[in-house]
């Protein structure tokens, strides 16, 4: 199913290499879940393998991934494991979106490209108990306050994704004598900086999302590298794709799971397998119209992304994107649980882990309510433009 979308030698380079992987990330998986654990060993290959700068442009040392090609591999590799997807996920995402954007200062983005060249990797810390989801603009309780030439920060944040293996935390501070919001770029072993390993929950529990705590901890001042424009922690952007194709990959997963069984399950009330069933073949095609229906929404709002002419243009695209590829894929999971039955409730078969992963993205910005609401806004506003035309005869 995914052929249709492969468009180039690169990425079928790319995706033959991760299929190296397949085995072994599959094997772990359970582990990862039941034990709640990190993927350590999955991210160490990874960093091997140099998918850590994919999206890391040619003219800096990377493979130069455009949105489409990373999308490509991380719904492969969502596939495999959904918890080492959706952790390296955030690092393709943030540089991508850094070099494509050019945030930072030259200096401060041609240092980071050679960290990236050598296996570093990155994630936003913005999200905090106290404000919520960061794209909906509440003011971050981490300041930060300029003393003798550097920067000192405190704050908490929550849901830092891949905290046990990132080396670099991005992290959004309120500055109270700009008054606004910035970002600190903090190493790992910076003084005062700590992981309060509390990530306890049922979906996607291999992320290691866990609190970034953040006590006096001293910057210096060229770490300040972005004063965004918008007025919260979190720029809706097309790389936001690449964390809704990990949950795609899960789907596709669940799917190949129902169908292996449909050809293989033959219970002694009928001839032959339970494929051959109406009912068994009505899921089956239900669970690829879904896929299909995702795949097109991802992939083809990826490509208008790209496409800088009608990028002037995109509004919502991937904001829809993103609520169709869930949903969805929470429709996949859900029909291939239906399709095998009882037997996917058993702790054994990964069927009641997909369940439980793919229900994680309702959870990833944008949530679904703010999709709507921007959807309404942007039609009331496109009417009241042309002047409130009436098209009542």
């Amino acid at each position: 199913m995914l052929e249709v979308f492969i468009k180039s030698s690169k990425q079928r380079e790319w995706l033959e290499c991760l299929t190296h992987l397949e085995a072994e990330f599959k094997q772990r998986s359970a582990v990862i879940d039941e034990e709640g654990s990190f993927p350590h060993e999955n991210i160490h290959a990874l960093r091997k393998i140099g998918y850590t700068k994919v999206t890391l442009p040619e003219e800096f040392g990377g493979s130069g991934f455009s949105l489409y090609d990373a999308i490509l591999v991380q719904e492969t590799l969502g596939s495999f494991d959904g918890s080492t997807a959706l952790s390296i996920g955030w690092t393709l995402m943030t540089v991508g979106e850094l070099f494509e954007n050019r945030y930072w200062e030259p200096e401060k983005l041609a240092f980071f490209a050679e960290e990236v060249n050598n296996g570093a990797i990155i994630n936003r810390a913005v999200s905090e108990i106290a404000t919520g989801s960061p794209i909906r603009g509440g003011r971050p309780g981490t300041n930060a306050k300029q003393l003798n030439g550097n920067w000192v920060i405190n704050g908490r944040k929550s849901y830092t994704t891949c905290s046990p293996e990132l080396d670099y935390f991005l992290t959004s501070a309120w500055i109270e004598e700009k008054d606004t919001v910035g970002f600190f770029l903090i190493p790992k072993d910076a003084k005062g900086l700590s992981i309060e390993e509390n990530w306890n929950v049922i979906a996607m529990r291999g992320t290691g999302s866990h609190d970034l705590v953040l006590k006096n901890v001293v910057v210096d001042e060229s770490d300040l590298v972005e004063i965004p424009s918008y007025n919260t922690g979190f720029k809706l952007n097309g790389w936001g794709l690449l964390i809704p194709a990990a949950y795609l990959g899960i789907a596709q997963a669940a799917r190949d799971y129902a169908l292996h069984f449909a050809n293989t399950h033959s219970p002694n009330s009928i001839k032959g397998t339970i494929a051959g069933l109406p009912n068994v073949q009505a899921l089956l095609g239900e669970m690829d119209l879904e896929l299909y229906k995702a795949r097109f929404a991802l992939y083809g709002a990826a490509e208008a992304y790209m496409d800088k002419e009608r990028n002037k243009t995109i509004t919502n695209e991937a904001l829809i994107a993103k609520h169709i590829v869930t949903n969805s894929s929470i429709t996949v999971v859900d029909k291939a649980m239906r399709l095998v039955g009882a037997k996917s409730l058993q702790l054994t078969n990964p069927l009641q882990r997909y369940y439980r992963d793919v229900r994680a993205g309702l959870h990833n910005p944008p949530m679904d309510d703010l999709t709507i609401s921007k959807l309404a806004q942007a039609a009331i506003q496109l009417n009241e433009s042309k002047g409130g035309i009436n098209n009542e005869n």
